[in-house]
């Protein structure tokens, strides 16, 4: 069957899309989606996932990821240097199966960008894959010091991990492609 101009068999697996957005794609989204990314890979399941991140503004374009998000995910083993922060668009919901808002700000500014219940209805809250959170936010840690990043990144790991768990069974099943 013929896909954007390739022979793809229909049994080929698919990836599952995956967008983290925060405000400004330098601190909370870029760590969600490092993270998202290693979990997969650790399991196996690395090509069935894709994992981006972006912010609802402009501010940073192009940027790399503040440099207290690269030392926070480096102190855990991981790697957030090739990060450059883009903004989500109207084309981001199509583009994703997952749209993962960091707090309710993000996912009020999305779900009002949602032209359609299909677009809504993709759009979650990460702190809702942690039942044991003491806050529905992932908080902002832009103007606070190296500790809050850490902190921040504790947070996203525990969450991310809920997600991950309730994606996986559908990961390891083959998808089929989209046309």
């Amino acid at each position: 069957m013929a896909r954007g101009g390739q022979n793809v068999p229909v049994t080929s697996p698919v990836p599952f899309r995956v967008i983290f957005v925060c405000t400004g794609n330098i601190c909370r989204s870029p760590m969600a989606e490092v993270v998202f990314r290693d979990l997969a890979e650790k399991q196996g399941l690395g090509s069935r996932i894709v994992s981006r991140s972006a912010g609802t503004g402009d501010w940073h374009l192009g940027e790399r990821a503040d440099e207290r998000t690269i030392e926070s995910l480096s102190r855990r083993g991981y790697d957030g240097s090739l990060h450059r922060a883009r903004q989500f668009t109207f084309a981001s919901f199509a583009e994703n199966d997952l749209v993962v808002a960091l707090d309710r700000t993000h996912e009020r500014i999305l779900r009002e960008w949602a032209r359609d219940e299909d677009e809504e209805g993709k759009v979650t809250l990460l702190m809702a894959f942690d039942p044991n959170a003491s806050t529905h936010d992932v908080p902002d840690p832009y103007y606070a010091g190296a500790e809050m990043f850490d902190s921040v990144l504790g947070m996203i790991e525990t969450a991310t991990r809920g997600l991950f768990r309730q994606l996986e069974p559908a990961l390891r099943q083959p998808r089929t492609p989209r046309l």
